[in-house]
């Protein structure tokens, strides 16, 4: 019993020095991420992305990609508006492409992105149009089906073999969005929070800071000099994750925390005192000037690789007149939530992302669940071979590494990558 006690003790410590390490690198400031070299190093990215260059009446649709870590660390890579999947191994080297197989053993025609895994066996899919979720083994064999009755944006597997889904119904003059948790088992589903908002579209200001260019050829370049312009009229809808045994819902609009115990019940509410909803005249017209600046400084643009030089100089002065048309139509404070997005680390704090002040820029805030949840320090992460997309999609962390999709600098075929990256601030 007395050995029982100190392993267990032994573990216990093992684990908080490890969750230590993490938070002494936040407090330290900006995170570097390093490419791990030896990970997917015989892996012919031009060959397993090749859908990297799909279009969609004319738009790319290649980096519609999201990732699934698997309990042994494998990966799965999803594609959208395929109907295969892509495993790597721990390694990171291609084994397979997969598809979900019915009782017949026949390939599902359609299939939709894997958003978790339940129960350490079974993945569980995106809803469909007609609000199916399904269910199959780690073969692809079908299992199941649950059936929801509205969209989701967000599904997050429970350890109680349930699964946390942020969803959203559109009524006449309201968009209603919520919370609900879904038992694997019965289907049951019990709405723990919900909002209602009135149906506005997009104000002009909003129309602001995003851009596109049509090639001649196929495909288009769209960017924006300030990510969070792209927002609809809907209100920031509520992002979802699971600590140990606590479901916790972060509402962007007003930097509200509830935490929840699994079966639903409310445990705490707290609000985020750092965050501002709001970018002044100035700012904005700041930002506008510096991406300006930073468009201008291009001399060779490289949007798209599938079209001529000359094409691609075109698309960047087309950008620049419209940023420049823009500036001066800049004229009344642009509403924004507290943050952008979260992500669950391997050590169960939450990183708080702020919306950048330009494009490209990060940083995040960190929060732990311990004495009833506190934020502890600010940091951001840094890449110089990559362009980082802070998504909970693309960024996933597993024992202590950062499992991402992303797109190289420097990349001569087909950019993306999946990459693992080790976490240091040197």
């Amino acid at each position: 019993m007395k050995k029982l006690l100190f392993s267990i003790m032994v573990a216990a410590f093992a684990m908080s020095v490890s969750s230590q390490e993490l938070i002494d690198l936040y407090k330290k400031g900006a995170i570097r991420l390093i490419p791990d070299e030896e990970y997917a190093i015989k892996t012919n990215w031009d060959e397993v992305f090749r859908t990297y260059y799909d279009t969609l009446y004319g738009r790319p649709m290649g980096n519609r990609k999201s990732l699934r870590i698997m309990p042994d660390g494998s990966v799965v890579v999803n594609h959208a508006y395929r109907n295969y999947y892509t495993k790597f191994t721990p390694d990171g080297e291609f084994e397979e492409e997969f598809g979900i197989k019915n009782r017949n053993g026949q390939r599902f025609e359609k299939i939709k992105s894997i958003e978790g895994v339940i129960d350490n066996n079974k993945f569980f899919t995106a809803l469909d149009n007609m609000g199916n979720m399904i269910c199959f083994d780690f073969d692809g064999n079908y299992v199941k089906t649950l059936k929801l009755d509205y969209m989701a944006r967000q599904m997050v597997p429970l350890p109680n073999n349930k699964i946390a889904v942020s969803g959203w119904v559109i009524w006449r003059t309201k968009f209603r969005e919520f919370v609900a948790i879904v038992d694997y088992e019965t289907n049951d589903q019990k709405i723990i929070w919900d909002h209602f908002t009135e149906r506005t579209g997009i104000s002009e200001q909003r129309k602001l800071f995003n851009y596109s260019y049509a090639f001649e050829e196929r495909g288009a370049f769209s960017c924006t000099t300030m990510p969070f312009s792209k927002m609809t009229g809907m209100s920031s809808p509520p992002q979802i994750a699971c600590l140990e045994d606590r479901l916790i819902i972060a509402i962007p609009a007003t930097g509200e925390i509830l935490v929840y115990d699994l079966e639903g019940n409310l445990k705490s509410n707290k609000k985020i005192e750092w965050g501002r909803n709001y970018i002044s005249v100035e700012e904005q017209r700041e930002i506008q000037q510096n991406a300006i600046k930073r468009y201008k400084s291009i001399k060779e643009p490289k949007f798209a690789s599938w079209v001529s030089p000359e094409e691609n100089k075109k698309a960047l002065e087309s950008i620049i007149m419209q940023m420049e048309a823009d500036l001066n139509k800049i004229s009344e404070p642009l509403p924004i939530p507290v943050f952008s997005t979260i992500i669950k680390d391997s050590d169960d704090n939450l990183l708080f992302f702020e919306y950048p002040e330009e494009e490209n820029a990060n940083r995040f805030n960190v929060w732990i669940y311990e004495n009833n949840g506190k934020f502890i320090c600010q940091s951001s992460f840094v890449s110089d071979e990559y362009n980082l997309e802070i998504n909970p999609s693309k960024m996933v962390f597993h024992n202590g590494y950062i499992y991402s999709l992303q797109l190289h600098k420097e990349a001569n075929g087909v950019p993306l990558r999946l990459v693992r990256f080790k976490i240091t601030n040197n």
